[in-house]
């Protein structure tokens, strides 16, 4: 029987529950369970491909081309696992299916609403997902606030569950932060308290909580937690802040998370497996030489924008001793000031970033340009492989005007355009080339020394394509086409030895498959380059 785990927040949005969420699956996978994790996210669109950035991060994308939460990378990290779409819920995917199955007469005679037919539907993905994916335990972190009107229906759907279920096959966790007084110090336990009590009025007592604080949990605040919790004290664990977020699965494991979780859930317990994620949390933490590292995009005022790019660099740096220091350089400054280039020559390596749109491109051109002229290693991802392109034309092959028809349709040198197949999309959401799809890698190049293996799958999210009409001329001026996919589209560019000592630049992002224990190799090579590692 599928056990179920509930992972709700309070006081306050961000609170760190996908982390939470991600940590308790370790525990869980390292006692040798099969572990999935479903993030709930209560805003009606119907997935997260059409948010900007700065609203919601970055929108991580599943082998299958889920356009997801971000959390949904944190979960693939730390149980290092593919996820697929599934494992994201939305209310406006909840209210869609409802409403097109009122449409096809399925509820005929009835009255559609809230409960039963919402929180049914809700209750019927997660079981459906569990089902498919034949896991041990499924984790299910319940997006937002509790208090917060539009996660109402998903709570009521997991209070269901637990009467449906039954208290062995079902846990609730709650994530709630304990401020702190600048002034005094003094821990504060008054908003755990209320959150607990927004929760019960719900109809849910957690069966353990987790405080997020700046620092551990003092006795006295634990007790009281507890105490107004209706819980044990040794049901309460501290979440405080560290240095490296790979390091709480293992503070919560030696406060005896991992033994609550399986107790509750009335599974056999066994000694955890933690060795090779506790080996990478000392190196990560140990790593003392730095190298640093370019971030060159245009959403870098919030760096989630590019978190699976932040981490794919922190495990490339594990693995290699390096401790990568970032500069982060938005590319409209560029634009406005060409003195912000100035700020490359402190670089030792360089991160291209992926984006959407108009503003900044000239910017990410000039950046471009400058790090191909003073050969500092550079790895362009996605629009960033684009635009490398773009100066290429522009600068080697002396295309005036040459650019991507994403930005100017009329542009007399289209070195980047629309994908055949995306000319005739009226629909924006979902519609993207997305998701996993192999890659071909050609002898003697960057890329196939890096990843040491002819054929390799990475996950796409784009429309446009680099144009083979412009290839034989592109590989004239030395940026040669190192892999490409089964039907002939270019996935991967570099530039070679002779002309740039490290320049790689991929369409696909090989970031989201990045993981703590197997770093990505393009990230791996662009840090043993830049720190000039042979």
């Amino acid at each position: 029987m599928v056990k179920y785990v509930f992972v709700t927040g309070g006081v306050l949005s961000g609170v760190g529950k996908g982390i939470v969420t991600a940590s308790v699956g370790l525990l869980l996978s390292s006692r040798g369970y099969s572990v999935g994790a479903v993030k709930i996210d209560p805003y009606i669109n119907v997935d997260a491909g059409t948010m900007n950035p700065y609203a919601h991060g970055e929108v991580f994308v599943t082998e299958d081309g889920g356009e997801t939460d971000l959390d949904l990378g944190h979960y693939e990290r730390f149980l290092n696992v593919n996820l697929t779409r599934k494992h994201n819920i939305t209310t406006g995917q909840i209210y869609l299916s409802v409403i097109t199955k009122e449409r096809k007469g399925e509820y005929l005679g009835q009255t559609v609403q809230v409960i039963p037919h919402i929180t049914d539907e809700i209750k019927r993905g997660l079981r459906e997902t569990a089902r498919e994916t034949g896991v041990d335990v499924l984790l299910v972190e319940i997006g937002g606030t509790v208090g917060d009107i539009e996660g109402l229906p998903f709570l009521e759907a997991s209070r269901q569950m637990r009467l449906e279920e039954g208290e062995g096959s079902t846990l609730f966790i709650h994530v709630a932060l304990a401020p702190e007084l600048t002034t005094t110090g003094e821990q504060k336990t008054k908003p755990v308290q209320h959150s607990v009590q927004e929760l019960r009025r719900i109809g849910i007592q957690p069966d353990i909580i987790v405080v997020r604080s700046r620092r551990p949990l003092e006795p006295e605040a634990r007790r009281k937690i507890a105490l107004h919790a209706t819980l044990p004290p040794n049901a309460v664990f501290s979440d405080y802040d560290v240095d490296v977020i790979y390091r709480i699965p293992l503070i919560l494991e030696e406060q005896g998370l991992g033994d609550a979780v399986v107790r509750k859930l009335s599974l056999e317990n066994s000694k955890p497996n933690l060795e090779e994620w506790r080996s990478f949390v000392e190196k990560l933490s140990n790593a003392s030489r730095p190298v640093k590292i370019a971030m060159i995009g245009k959403y870098t005022k919030l760096r989630d924008s590019y978190i699976s790019i932040v981490e794919a660099l922190k495990h490339a740096g594990a693995h290699l001793g390096l401790k990568p220091e970032l500069l982060w350089i938005e590319s409209s400054d560029i634009e406005e000031d060409k003195a912000s280039l100035e700020k490359l020559s402190e670089a030792e390596g360089a991160i291209v970033l992926p984006g959407f749109g108009r503003r900044g491109v000239e910017g990410k051109i000039e950046a471009i340009r400058y790090l191909r002229e003073n050969k500092i290693p550079t790895l362009g991802i996605c629009f960033g492989l684009q635009l490398t392109v773009v100066e290429a034309a522009r600068n080697l092959l002396g295309l005036e005007k040459a650019h991507t028809t994403e930005v100017d349709p009329q542009t007399p040198h289209p070195v980047v355009d629309l994908l055949p197949e995306q000319k005739d999309i009226t629909q924006l959401g979902g519609t993207m080339r997305l998701g996993a799809s192999p890659i071909i890698l050609r002898e003697n190049t960057t890329a196939m020394n890096l990843y040491k293996t002819k054929v390799i799958t990475e996950r796409h999210r784009h429309r446009y394509e680099i144009n083979l009409k412009y290839a034989d001329k592109l590989e004239s001026a030395g940026l040669k086409i190192s892999g490409t996919s089964p039907n002939g589209l270019i996935e991967i560019m570099e530039y070679e030895k002779k002309t740039h000592p490290f320049y790689i630049g991929t369409q696909p992002h090989p970031e989201f498959k990045s993981r703590p224990l197997k770093p990505s190799p393009p990230f791996v090579g662009l840090l043993e380059a830049a720190a000039k590692i042979t």
